[in-house]
């Protein structure tokens, strides 16, 4: 497909609420879509119902244009643009089952976490694994979560591509009534960050659930920034404002939120929950437990100071006690 057809037809692959509300976006602006379910049993469901049996009951679809199927391959090979938004730990077990050609498709990443096992982003996996070119590799994220999309409140949205043309192509698709698309060309910047506020937000959970205050969870997100900061232009050098919304609104609405499943994981762990009592609770995934191995990892050869990471990453892989990790990290505060 060339970029002058582009986004052509759209295949939603992930059936949560995060694609849930993509897909009511798309609906507003395609005449039909595929949207590909792993489970045969929830696609008979949001057929019966029309809408989504377990995630957003509240939106309603006209199913009448929208394609359903459990095969993955049957709906990559009828789709011209991919839109992944499966939760990065099971992300390889739903896309290595592709064995049809995907490298001319275009393929929009809205999975904001890393790979499992090969800590790699998820472009930069489409990319060496399917052979899909940098300039058809998107990426959605900013400060959006999926309750709020679905229920129409102001929202935006960044669009990454390395191709700008083809990022304002693909914004225009995803806007709605009230949610809005920026455009920008630092798609690693921001995969990144969706990584890092996950893992942010779960260490202003702690403090939550520590009934630290409010004077101390603004000084851990000033110099979580700060540390996101220094990471990302660590990791893919560039010019960038940290400030945007993609960076810092996305982190802020990520670790305050009552809808963020990150905050409410690590409010449970301040609150004196186990770390596996806590993921056992969680009725949704929280992808930050996977993103602060993933960082981890990765900085442990590129040497980024980062004492929230460390901090975070020693109560939930360590067993350290979560007092005791977080006095250590606020002595590297400023």
């Amino acid at each position: 497909m060339d970029a002058a057809n582009f986004p052509g037809r759209v295949a939603v692959m992930g059936g949560g609420s995060w694609a849930t509300a993509l897909a009511k976006l798309l609906m507003s602006n395609c005449r039909r879509l595929s949207w590909y379910m792993r489970r045969d049993d929830r696609i008979e469901e949001f057929r019966r119902l029309g809408h989504n049996p377990a995630y957003l009951t509240d939106v309603n679809f006209d199913i009448d244009r929208i394609d359903f199927s459990s095969d993955i391959n049957a709906v990559c090979a009828n789709a011209d643009t991919l839109l992944l938004v499966m939760p990065s730990p099971y992300f390889k077990d739903h896309v290595d089952k592709i064995n049809v050609d995907i490298s001319g498709k275009y393929v929009v990443s809205a999975v904001k976490g890393i790979v499992p096992d090969t800590n790699e982003l998820v472009t930069d996996y489409m990319q060496r694994r399917f052979g899909v070119a940098a300039e058809r590799s998107l990426v959605i994220s900013g400060p959006c979560h999926a309750e709020e999309v679905a229920l129409d409140r102001p929202s935006y949205l960044t669009i990454g591509c390395s191709d700008m043309a083809v990022a304002e192509a693909f914004a225009k698709v995803i806007v709605g009534k009230h949610t809005h698309a920026i455009t920008s060309s630092d798609v690693n910047g921001i995969e990144y960050a969706a990584v890092l506020k996950n893992v942010y937000a779960i260490a202003a959970g702690i403090t939550h659930g520590m009934k630290t205050g409010d004077n101390f969870s603004a000084i851990l997100i000033s110099n979580a920034i700060r540390e996101m900061e220094r990471f990302v232009d660590a990791v893919c050098p560039r010019p960038r404002q940290i400030c945007d919304s993609v960076y810092l609104g996305d982190l802020l609405v990520t670790a305050y939120s009552r809808f963020s499943r990150n905050h409410n994981f690590g409010a449970m762990i301040g609150k004196g929950y186990s770390v596996k009592a806590a993921r056992m609770e969680m009725e949704q995934t929280a992808e930050g437990y996977y993103g602060t191995k993933c960082i981890y990892d990765i900085n442990a050869s590129v040497g980024v100071m980062m004492p929230i990471l460390d901090a975070v990453y020693s109560v939930l892989y360590r067993g350290v006690p979560a007092q005791r990790a977080f006095n250590s990290m606020a002595q590297h505060f400023d």
